[in-house]
């Protein structure tokens, strides 16, 4: 198993509403020339998560090879309004998913740091909101 230092969010960067599919993300890659999916995790509108890249294999999400080799990589579906500004537009569903998705992965890997693509990336909005605070919300009791 890789040695997991960092659990990135991300974000599709699409319309707030559009549903997206972890397929749909996997042919967007694919088209980009990845082999695969580049998230390990997405969860949808509904707060369903579904599986994306094996965990065993490295990301490809991020422009940081760090962030890759080292990473867990989450990506939320949403992250424009309708206008099309960068907006945190997770539902309600998607926050208790994403909370629960990152309670497990810090069970696995308590020493992981919580961080947002924009923190790898300083040219970035996503994953539209401040990532980094989940590290305050999420306690792993021992």
């Amino acid at each position: 198993m890789r040695k997991i230092k960092y659990i990135v969010i991300h974000c599709t960067d699409t319309p707030e509403g559009r549903e997206v599919t972890a397929e749909e993300v996997d042919r967007w890659h694919r088209e980009r020339g990845f082999m695969m999916i580049g998230y390990h995790y997405l969860v949808r509108l509904d707060g369903s998560v579904e599986n994306g890249r094996p965990l065993f294999m490295k990301g490809a999400a991020c422009a940081k090879k760090d962030c890759n080799a080292c990473g867990i990589h989450i990506c939320y579906v949403g992250g424009r309004n309708n206008q099309g500004f960068t907006v945190d537009t997770r539902t309600e569903a998607q926050k208790a998913a994403l909370k629960s998705l990152l309670v497990n992965l810090k069970k696995q890997f308590p020493q992981a740091i919580i961080s947002g693509h924009r923190d790898w990336d300083k040219g970035k909005a996503c994953p539209c909101f401040n990532a980094m605070s989940l590290n305050a919300e999420v306690q792993v009791s021992k």
